[in-house]
């Protein structure tokens, strides 16, 4: 992997007119948001950026900006895909240092993640405890400890048609040679099919959803499985502990017609980190939990944001 490679990161700032309309004081928030498996930052960009709102502290008499940071993970989206890389969890977190907390100098931030980003947000904020507000989960694949990776891989992959993105996850994961195949076919020409299911459909643009589909390599997509989903998933109680002797606030939210990624994950997580704050959304699965209801949705993570500071400032 070239030392010059970074991510690709998608950048918004809500606008600041209110500060400009009023003499209150502004204070910045800065945010990263971590999508999961076969996906991109176009989940945040398309859905919690475009609902995103100033929001006024009214204890504090000011003004807050966010400042948004969408990440596509290595080997996924518009990120680079090494071949020679094992996609790790340090992998990733070196990635997301390099690209967004030492260029923009971030010594104070929130953290959003959902699925697989849950892993890696989990790590990313363990190692900078001091620095992370708060952390939402958001369908966290977590697993008890004792799980090995064989288990965990089990019950995230398992061999079912439906929904579509366990299936994908099944044959990424089981079936080495058909997914190479699948990628090969798929991914290494995705515009062609792009092109060709805006005919068939007779749309002028594809819901990001599908494009991501296609938007990593059959390497980037099989080693984050296995060393992050799987071989991760025992350093996730480690990581819990970590945020709740810091005093991190840890949000969860979790649909309970989750497929992917059960409930009981969730469950795991309070067992793991009482102090967590969870939030079970009815009739809602591993995509709806966001798709659907982004207003309900964003303003919750306001809420998160808002009350964490006020606890960070009393702390300070």
């Amino acid at each position: 992997m070239s030392s010059n490679s970074v991510l690709h990161v998608s950048i918004t700032q809500s606008s600041q007119q209110a500060n400009e309309e009023n003499d209150e004081k502004s204070v910045e928030e800065n945010v990263i948001f971590l999508h999961g498996f076969l996906s991109s930052s176009s989940l945040w960009t398309e859905t919690v950026f475009q609902n995103i709102t100033n929001y006024s502290n009214q204890v504090t008499n000011c003004n807050v900006n966010y400042k948004l940071f969408g990440v596509d993970l290595l080997g996924f989206g518009r990120s680079p895909k090494p071949r020679d890389c094992f996609y790790t969890i340090k992998d990733h977190l070196e990635m997301i240092e390099k690209s967004i907390i030492i260029p923009y100098q971030l010594d104070s931030f929130h953290l959003v993640a959902h699925s697989m980003g849950c892993n890696i947000a989990l790590a990313l904020a363990a190692k900078h405890s001091k620095s992370v507000k708060s952390i939402t989960l958001v369908a966290p694949p977590i697993f008890p400890s004792k799980f090995g990776a064989k288990r965990v891989l089990e019950e995230l992959a398992k061999r079912e048609l439906w929904p579509p993105l366990l299936f994908g996850s099944a044959v990424m994961s089981w079936y080495e040679h058909i997914g190479r195949t699948i990628c090969l076919l798929v991914c290494r020409f995705h515009r062609t099919w792009e092109k060709l299911l805006k005919l068939l459909l007779k749309k002028k643009s594809l819901h990001f959803m599908i494009l991501d589909l296609a938007r990593h390599t059959h390497h980037s997509a099989w080693h984050s499985m296995h060393n992050v989903l799987c071989g991760g998933n025992k350093l996730m109680e480690k990581y819990l502990r970590v945020l709740s002797e810091a005093k991190v606030k840890i949000c969860v939210i979790h649909g309970d017609k989750d497929k992917i990624a059960p409930v009981e994950c969730t469950y795991n997580i309070k067992r793991m980190a009482p102090n967590a704050e969870i939030n079970i959304i009815r009739g809602a699965n591993h995509n709806t939990i966001i798709l659907g209801r982004e207003n309900d949705f964003t303003t919750n993570l306001q809420l998160t944001w808002a009350s964490s500071s006020l606890h960070h400032d009393d702390d300070e």
